[in-house]
């Protein structure tokens, strides 16, 4: 399923307009690129998914090629995390109700 999909199948279970569907998913994807870069909020749907930022801490790493140690900084990701009620629908095989 793309982008598109999931649009069109958000509009006919809520009964709105592709549009509409398409700019509150839109917004909902904002909500979480802006909780997520602020570092702070952790955007959290329970039972379903949870975003948030992490800090990967530095460390050494090898090349490869060369077996050279380098060093590999800090950095910041995002981790998602899949809540009781995704991981049942998966297990099942099917999609399970609010």
């Amino acid at each position: 399923m793309n982008k598109s999909d999931v649009i069109g199948a958000m509009a006919e279970r809520a009964g709105v307009s592709n549009k509409d569907a398409g700019a509150c998913l839109d917004a909902f994807f904002d909500v979480v690129a802006d909780a997520v870069a602020a570092g702070g909020d952790k955007v959290s749907i329970p039972g379903w998914i949870s975003f948030e930022q992490v800090t990967r801490a530095a460390r050494m790493g090898r090349n490869p090629q060369t077996g050279e140690s380098i060093h590999v900084p800090a950095t910041k990701a995002c981790k998602v995390s899949v809540g009781s009620k995704l991981k049942a629908a998966a297990k099942s095989g099917g999609a399970s109700a609010f």
